[in-house]
Protein backbone atom coordinates (compact mmCIF):
# COMPACT_ATOMS: atom_id res chain seq x y z
CA UNK A 1 0.00 0.00 0.00
CA UNK A 2 1.01 3.24 -1.07
CA UNK A 3 1.36 6.37 0.94
CA UNK A 4 -1.00 7.94 -0.84
CA UNK A 5 -3.65 5.09 -0.21
CA UNK A 6 -2.14 5.33 3.37
CA UNK A 7 -3.42 9.07 3.62
CA UNK A 8 -6.18 8.88 2.14
CA UNK A 9 -7.56 5.93 4.47
CA UNK A 10 -6.26 8.15 7.30
CA UNK A 11 -8.94 10.85 6.30
CA UNK A 12 -11.83 8.80 5.85
CA UNK A 13 -10.99 7.72 9.66
CA UNK A 14 -10.36 11.21 10.54
CA UNK A 15 -13.69 12.27 9.56
CA UNK A 16 -15.52 8.95 10.42
CA UNK A 17 -14.15 9.45 14.28
CA UNK A 18 -15.58 13.46 14.31
CA UNK A 19 -19.29 12.48 13.01
CA UNK A 20 -18.77 9.75 15.97
CA UNK A 21 -17.91 13.09 18.14
CA UNK A 22 -20.79 15.11 16.65
CA UNK A 23 -23.79 12.14 17.49
CA UNK A 24 -22.61 11.22 20.65
CA UNK A 25 -22.40 15.04 21.61
CA UNK A 26 -26.36 15.31 19.81
CA UNK A 27 -27.50 11.92 21.65
CA UNK A 28 -26.03 13.48 25.18
CA UNK A 29 -28.33 16.67 25.03
CA UNK A 30 -31.41 15.05 23.32
CA UNK A 31 -30.95 12.21 26.35
CA UNK A 32 -31.00 14.83 28.70
CA UNK A 33 -33.89 16.58 27.51
CA UNK A 34 -36.08 13.62 26.85
CA UNK A 35 -35.33 12.79 31.03
CA UNK A 36 -35.27 15.84 32.70
CA UNK A 37 -37.72 18.17 30.75
CA UNK A 38 -37.69 21.61 32.58
CA UNK A 39 -34.42 21.25 34.31
CA UNK A 40 -31.21 23.64 33.64
CA UNK A 41 -28.64 22.48 31.78
CA UNK A 42 -27.33 25.30 29.67
CA UNK A 43 -27.31 22.92 26.04
CA UNK A 44 -24.72 22.68 23.61
CA UNK A 45 -27.10 22.25 20.93
CA UNK A 46 -26.14 23.70 17.81
CA UNK A 47 -22.91 24.08 19.37
CA UNK A 48 -21.50 20.05 19.21
CA UNK A 49 -18.67 21.09 16.80
CA UNK A 50 -16.46 21.97 19.76
CA UNK A 51 -16.19 17.96 21.28
CA UNK A 52 -14.40 17.17 17.96
CA UNK A 53 -12.00 20.24 17.94
CA UNK A 54 -10.97 19.69 21.70
CA UNK A 55 -10.54 15.90 20.74
CA UNK A 56 -8.34 17.10 17.83
CA UNK A 57 -6.39 19.18 20.33
CA UNK A 58 -5.91 16.25 22.60
CA UNK A 59 -4.82 13.95 19.71
CA UNK A 60 -2.52 16.76 18.45
CA UNK A 61 -0.62 17.69 22.05
CA UNK A 62 1.80 14.61 21.68
CA UNK A 63 3.33 15.10 18.37
CA UNK A 64 3.80 19.02 19.30
CA UNK A 65 5.20 18.39 23.00
CA UNK A 66 2.24 19.30 24.67
CA UNK A 67 1.72 17.46 27.72
CA UNK A 68 -0.58 19.34 30.04
CA UNK A 69 -3.87 21.18 29.30
CA UNK A 70 -5.83 24.11 31.68
CA UNK A 71 -9.10 25.09 30.20
CA UNK A 72 -11.86 27.32 31.48
CA UNK A 73 -15.65 27.92 30.23
CA UNK A 74 -18.84 29.30 31.20
CA UNK A 75 -22.02 26.75 31.64
CA UNK A 76 -22.85 26.12 28.35
CA UNK A 77 -21.46 22.88 27.10
CA UNK A 78 -19.96 22.43 30.32
CA UNK A 79 -22.07 18.96 30.72
CA UNK A 80 -21.26 17.44 27.66
CA UNK A 81 -17.63 18.70 27.76
CA UNK A 82 -17.06 16.53 30.99
CA UNK A 83 -18.86 13.45 29.95
CA UNK A 84 -17.54 13.00 26.31
CA UNK A 85 -14.14 14.92 27.06
CA UNK A 86 -13.05 14.01 30.47
CA UNK A 87 -14.60 11.10 31.03
CA UNK A 88 -17.27 12.13 33.53
CA UNK A 89 -19.20 9.29 33.84
CA UNK A 90 -23.02 9.46 32.24
CA UNK A 91 -24.11 7.33 35.59
CA UNK A 92 -22.99 10.55 38.16
CA UNK A 93 -24.11 13.21 35.22
CA UNK A 94 -28.12 11.42 35.55
CA UNK A 95 -27.55 10.82 38.96
CA UNK A 96 -26.85 14.22 39.43
CA UNK A 97 -30.36 15.45 38.10
CA UNK A 98 -32.41 12.73 39.76
CA UNK A 99 -34.90 14.32 42.13
CA UNK A 100 -32.88 12.24 45.24
CA UNK A 101 -29.63 13.86 44.42
CA UNK A 102 -28.81 15.80 47.47
CA UNK A 103 -24.40 16.56 47.27
CA UNK A 104 -22.60 15.72 50.16
CA UNK A 105 -21.27 19.33 50.56
CA UNK A 106 -21.64 22.02 52.80
CA UNK A 107 -22.27 23.81 49.62
CA UNK A 108 -25.70 22.58 49.10
CA UNK A 109 -27.41 21.34 45.62
CA UNK A 110 -29.47 23.86 42.99
CA UNK A 111 -27.64 24.09 39.79
CA UNK A 112 -23.69 23.30 40.78
CA UNK A 113 -23.14 20.87 38.30
CA UNK A 114 -22.74 23.24 35.47
CA UNK A 115 -19.87 24.78 37.43
CA UNK A 116 -17.92 22.26 38.61
CA UNK A 117 -14.12 21.62 37.67
CA UNK A 118 -12.60 18.43 36.90
CA UNK A 119 -9.32 16.60 36.05
CA UNK A 120 -8.36 13.78 33.85
CA UNK A 121 -5.52 12.13 32.71
CA UNK A 122 -6.50 11.28 28.69
CA UNK A 123 -4.51 8.60 26.71
CA UNK A 124 -3.99 9.92 22.81
CA UNK A 125 -4.56 7.40 19.87
CA UNK A 126 -0.65 7.34 20.15
CA UNK A 127 -0.19 6.48 23.48
CA UNK A 128 0.89 9.32 25.48
CA UNK A 129 -0.89 10.65 28.74
CA UNK A 130 -2.39 14.00 28.79
CA UNK A 131 -2.98 15.79 31.64
CA UNK A 132 -6.12 17.93 31.62
CA UNK A 133 -7.22 20.04 34.39
CA UNK A 134 -10.93 22.05 33.90
CA UNK A 135 -11.23 24.63 35.97
CA UNK A 136 -14.70 25.57 38.16
CA UNK A 137 -16.39 28.63 37.41
CA UNK A 138 -18.75 31.31 38.79
CA UNK A 139 -21.68 32.59 37.50
CA UNK A 140 -19.83 35.07 36.38
CA UNK A 141 -18.68 34.02 32.60
CA UNK A 142 -15.49 34.88 31.96
CA UNK A 143 -14.26 35.30 35.56
CA UNK A 144 -12.62 32.13 34.82
CA UNK A 145 -10.12 33.66 32.66
CA UNK A 146 -6.95 34.98 34.75
CA UNK A 147 -8.17 31.63 37.02
CA UNK A 148 -7.00 29.36 34.14
CA UNK A 149 -4.36 32.05 33.02
CA UNK A 150 -2.64 31.46 36.25
CA UNK A 151 -3.06 28.05 37.08
CA UNK A 152 -1.52 26.92 33.77
CA UNK A 153 1.68 29.90 34.55
CA UNK A 154 1.83 27.78 38.09
CA UNK A 155 1.69 24.26 36.10
CA UNK A 156 4.45 25.79 33.60
CA UNK A 157 6.70 26.52 36.79
CA UNK A 158 6.00 23.74 38.23
CA UNK A 159 7.16 21.42 35.43
CA UNK A 160 9.82 23.22 34.76
CA UNK A 161 8.16 24.60 31.24
CA UNK A 162 10.45 27.70 30.43
CA UNK A 163 9.28 27.81 26.59
CA UNK A 164 5.83 27.44 27.92
CA UNK A 165 5.41 25.09 25.41
CA UNK A 166 4.18 21.84 27.52
CA UNK A 167 1.46 23.45 28.96
CA UNK A 168 -1.54 24.64 27.10
CA UNK A 169 -4.46 27.46 28.16
CA UNK A 170 -8.11 26.72 26.76
CA UNK A 171 -10.72 29.67 26.81
CA UNK A 172 -14.16 28.52 25.87
CA UNK A 173 -16.41 32.12 25.71
CA UNK A 174 -19.90 32.64 24.91
CA UNK A 175 -19.95 35.88 22.03
CA UNK A 176 -22.16 38.17 24.22
CA UNK A 177 -19.61 37.54 27.27
CA UNK A 178 -16.52 37.51 25.29
CA UNK A 179 -17.26 41.70 23.71
CA UNK A 180 -19.13 42.51 26.82
CA UNK A 181 -16.83 41.46 30.01
CA UNK A 182 -13.87 43.73 30.96
CA UNK A 183 -12.37 40.76 32.49
CA UNK A 184 -11.93 39.63 28.99
CA UNK A 185 -9.67 43.16 27.87
CA UNK A 186 -8.03 42.78 30.95
CA UNK A 187 -6.74 39.10 30.18
CA UNK A 188 -5.81 39.93 26.90
CA UNK A 189 -3.59 43.23 27.79
CA UNK A 190 -1.87 40.97 30.67
CA UNK A 191 -0.93 38.23 27.89
CA UNK A 192 1.92 39.29 26.39
CA UNK A 193 3.58 40.51 29.49
CA UNK A 194 6.86 39.04 31.25
CA UNK A 195 5.49 38.26 34.66
CA UNK A 196 1.95 37.06 33.40
CA UNK A 197 2.36 35.37 30.00
CA UNK A 198 1.41 31.53 29.35
CA UNK A 199 2.98 30.55 25.57
CA UNK A 200 -0.12 32.25 24.13
CA UNK A 201 -3.77 30.82 24.86
CA UNK A 202 -5.95 29.07 22.42
CA UNK A 203 -10.05 30.61 22.40
CA UNK A 204 -13.15 29.79 21.46
CA UNK A 205 -15.74 31.36 20.75
CA UNK A 206 -19.37 29.40 20.92
CA UNK A 207 -20.85 32.32 18.82
CA UNK A 208 -24.75 31.76 18.98
CA UNK A 209 -25.73 35.16 17.79
CA UNK A 210 -27.65 36.17 20.83
CA UNK A 211 -26.90 36.77 24.10
CA UNK A 212 -29.78 35.86 26.27
CA UNK A 213 -32.07 37.63 24.73
CA UNK A 214 -30.07 40.30 22.86
CA UNK A 215 -29.28 40.49 19.15
CA UNK A 216 -25.39 41.68 18.46
CA UNK A 217 -26.84 44.85 16.96
CA UNK A 218 -27.69 46.34 20.30
CA UNK A 219 -25.04 44.44 22.18
CA UNK A 220 -22.38 45.89 20.81
CA UNK A 221 -20.40 48.27 18.77
CA UNK A 222 -18.33 46.58 16.71
CA UNK A 223 -18.78 44.24 14.02
CA UNK A 224 -17.70 40.98 15.24
CA UNK A 225 -17.74 39.91 18.67
CA UNK A 226 -13.95 38.68 18.75
CA UNK A 227 -12.68 42.65 17.33
CA UNK A 228 -11.15 43.10 21.37
CA UNK A 229 -9.00 40.23 20.64
CA UNK A 230 -7.51 42.57 17.69
CA UNK A 231 -6.04 44.89 20.63
CA UNK A 232 -2.93 41.94 20.73
CA UNK A 233 -3.18 41.33 16.70
CA UNK A 234 -4.52 37.77 17.61
CA UNK A 235 -5.24 35.97 14.52
CA UNK A 236 -8.69 35.54 14.32
CA UNK A 237 -10.97 32.85 12.57
CA UNK A 238 -14.58 32.89 11.89
CA UNK A 239 -15.29 29.67 11.41
CA UNK A 240 -19.17 28.07 9.94
CA UNK A 241 -19.91 25.76 13.00
CA UNK A 242 -22.07 23.78 11.05
CA UNK A 243 -19.10 22.43 8.81
CA UNK A 244 -16.92 20.33 11.55
CA UNK A 245 -14.28 19.25 8.84
CA UNK A 246 -13.60 23.26 8.31
CA UNK A 247 -13.42 23.51 12.31
CA UNK A 248 -11.17 21.01 12.80
CA UNK A 249 -8.65 22.01 9.96
CA UNK A 250 -8.68 25.44 11.65
CA UNK A 251 -8.61 23.86 15.22
CA UNK A 252 -5.48 22.16 13.64
CA UNK A 253 -3.95 25.13 12.40
CA UNK A 254 -4.10 27.42 15.11
CA UNK A 255 -3.07 25.13 18.00
CA UNK A 256 -0.02 25.22 15.13
CA UNK A 257 0.14 28.57 15.06
CA UNK A 258 -0.12 29.04 19.23
CA UNK A 259 3.22 26.68 19.40
CA UNK A 260 5.56 28.39 16.79
CA UNK A 261 4.81 31.82 17.73
CA UNK A 262 3.48 31.70 21.62
CA UNK A 263 0.88 33.95 20.51
CA UNK A 264 -2.81 33.84 21.60
CA UNK A 265 -5.06 32.55 18.97
CA UNK A 266 -9.35 33.08 18.25
CA UNK A 267 -11.34 31.00 17.07
CA UNK A 268 -14.50 32.36 16.56
CA UNK A 269 -17.55 29.64 15.80
CA UNK A 270 -20.24 30.71 13.98
CA UNK A 271 -23.31 28.77 15.57
CA UNK A 272 -26.91 28.58 17.26
CA UNK A 273 -28.69 28.12 20.29
CA UNK A 274 -31.22 25.40 19.98
CA UNK A 275 -33.24 26.22 22.61
CA UNK A 276 -33.36 29.58 25.43
CA UNK A 277 -30.90 31.11 27.51
CA UNK A 278 -31.74 28.04 29.82
CA UNK A 279 -34.53 24.90 29.37
CA UNK A 280 -36.83 27.04 31.74
CA UNK A 281 -36.29 30.13 29.30
CA UNK A 282 -38.85 30.19 26.19
CA UNK A 283 -37.10 32.32 23.34
CA UNK A 284 -40.03 32.61 20.88
CA UNK A 285 -41.62 35.19 23.13
CA UNK A 286 -38.65 37.26 22.36
CA UNK A 287 -36.81 35.90 19.24
CA UNK A 288 -39.63 34.51 17.58
CA UNK A 289 -38.95 34.88 13.69
CA UNK A 290 -34.92 33.41 14.88
CA UNK A 291 -36.63 30.28 16.83
CA UNK A 292 -38.92 29.91 13.98
CA UNK A 293 -35.79 29.38 11.66
CA UNK A 294 -33.75 27.47 14.32
CA UNK A 295 -36.75 24.93 14.67
CA UNK A 296 -36.29 24.03 10.88
CA UNK A 297 -32.64 23.75 10.93
CA UNK A 298 -30.50 20.25 10.34
CA UNK A 299 -28.67 19.09 13.30
CA UNK A 300 -24.97 19.01 12.48
CA UNK A 301 -24.77 15.41 12.13
CA UNK A 302 -27.51 15.27 9.49
CA UNK A 303 -25.05 17.53 7.28
CA UNK A 304 -21.96 16.17 7.98
CA UNK A 305 -23.77 12.10 7.64
CA UNK A 306 -25.14 13.55 3.97
CA UNK A 307 -21.86 14.88 2.96
CA UNK A 308 -20.24 11.37 3.96
CA UNK A 309 -22.50 9.34 2.68
CA UNK A 310 -22.35 11.62 -1.05
CA UNK A 311 -18.58 10.89 -0.94
CA UNK A 312 -19.19 6.96 -0.30
CA UNK A 313 -17.38 7.30 3.22
CA UNK A 314 -20.81 5.97 4.79
CA UNK A 315 -24.30 4.60 4.12
CA UNK A 316 -27.41 5.79 5.81
CA UNK A 317 -27.48 1.86 7.28
CA UNK A 318 -24.10 3.05 8.97
CA UNK A 319 -25.59 6.10 10.12
CA UNK A 320 -28.48 4.81 11.53
CA UNK A 321 -26.19 2.41 13.49
CA UNK A 322 -23.95 4.65 14.85
CA UNK A 323 -26.64 6.90 16.30
CA UNK A 324 -28.63 3.65 18.06
CA UNK A 325 -25.41 2.53 19.52
CA UNK A 326 -25.32 5.81 21.55
CA UNK A 327 -28.57 5.58 22.34
CA UNK A 328 -27.87 1.97 23.78
CA UNK A 329 -25.22 3.20 25.61
CA UNK A 330 -26.86 6.31 27.80
CA UNK A 331 -29.90 4.10 28.47
CA UNK A 332 -27.54 1.82 30.16
CA UNK A 333 -26.19 4.79 31.98
CA UNK A 334 -29.79 5.46 32.70
CA UNK A 335 -30.69 2.38 34.58
CA UNK A 336 -27.26 2.37 36.50
CA UNK A 337 -27.58 5.78 37.80
CA UNK A 338 -31.25 4.90 39.51
CA UNK A 339 -29.29 2.16 41.40
CA UNK A 340 -28.54 2.28 45.32
CA UNK A 341 -25.25 3.41 46.70
CA UNK A 342 -24.21 5.88 44.07
CA UNK A 343 -21.72 7.93 46.00
CA UNK A 344 -20.60 10.88 45.24
CA UNK A 345 -16.94 10.42 46.48
CA UNK A 346 -16.48 6.55 47.75
CA UNK A 347 -17.35 4.89 43.82
CA UNK A 348 -14.09 6.06 41.97
CA UNK A 349 -15.64 3.73 39.02
CA UNK A 350 -18.83 5.54 38.97
CA UNK A 351 -17.77 9.01 39.70
CA UNK A 352 -14.15 9.60 37.98
CA UNK A 353 -13.93 6.98 35.53
CA UNK A 354 -11.12 7.63 33.21
CA UNK A 355 -9.98 10.33 35.47
CA UNK A 356 -7.22 11.03 38.33
CA UNK A 357 -9.17 13.62 39.81
CA UNK A 358 -8.56 13.06 43.86
CA UNK A 359 -11.99 15.50 43.94
CA UNK A 360 -14.32 16.97 42.09
CA UNK A 361 -14.88 20.54 43.36
CA UNK A 362 -17.17 21.12 45.78
CA UNK A 363 -18.53 17.80 46.59
CA UNK A 364 -15.35 16.44 48.27
CA UNK A 365 -13.70 18.07 51.46
CA UNK A 366 -10.68 16.27 53.16
CA UNK A 367 -9.99 17.36 56.93
CA UNK A 368 -6.49 19.12 56.65
CA UNK A 369 -4.99 19.78 60.10
CA UNK A 370 -3.54 23.47 59.68
CA UNK A 371 -2.18 23.18 63.93
CA UNK A 372 1.35 24.08 64.14
CA UNK A 373 3.88 24.51 66.85
CA UNK A 374 4.49 28.37 69.09
CA UNK A 375 8.28 27.83 68.37
CA UNK A 376 7.26 27.50 64.32
CA UNK A 377 4.76 30.70 64.35
CA UNK A 378 7.25 32.40 66.77
CA UNK A 379 10.37 31.47 63.83
CA UNK A 380 7.85 32.76 60.72
CA UNK A 381 7.04 36.31 62.76
CA UNK A 382 11.11 36.90 63.86
CA UNK A 383 11.56 36.33 60.02
CA UNK A 384 8.73 38.20 58.42
CA UNK A 385 9.58 41.57 61.03
CA UNK A 386 13.85 41.97 60.62
CA UNK A 387 16.13 42.37 57.99
CA UNK A 388 19.86 41.31 57.23
CA UNK A 389 22.29 44.13 58.33
CA UNK A 390 23.68 44.59 55.20
CA UNK A 391 20.42 45.82 53.71
CA UNK A 392 19.92 49.48 53.54
CA UNK A 393 16.95 50.52 54.41
CA UNK A 394 14.88 53.63 52.37
CA UNK A 395 15.44 56.40 54.67
CA UNK A 396 11.39 57.45 53.95
CA UNK A 397 10.58 53.59 55.48
CA UNK A 398 13.09 53.95 58.40
CA UNK A 399 13.40 57.35 59.72
CA UNK A 400 15.36 56.08 62.50
CA UNK A 401 18.42 55.92 60.33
Amino acid sequence: MNQSSINLIFQLLKKLTILDDILEAEAFEKYLQTQYIGQKRFSLEGGETIIPCLHTIIEKCSGLNIQEIVMGMAHRGRLNVLANILGKSYDFIFHEFSENYVPETIHGDGDVKYHLGYESQLNTSSGETINFYLAANPSHLEAVNPVVEGRARARQRIIGDLERKKVLPILIHGDAAFAGQGIVSEVLNLSKLKGYTTGGTLHFIINNQIGFTTDPSEARSSRYCTDVAKMIEAPIFHVNGDDPLAMVYVTEMALAYRQKFSQDVVIDMYCYRRHGHNEVDEPTFTQPLLYERISQHPLISETLSNQLIEEGVLDEIESELKKNKFKKKLDVAFANSKKKGLKSHENKSTKFQGSDAIFQSPYSFRSIKTKVKKDTLDKVVQALTSYPNHLSLNQKNNPST
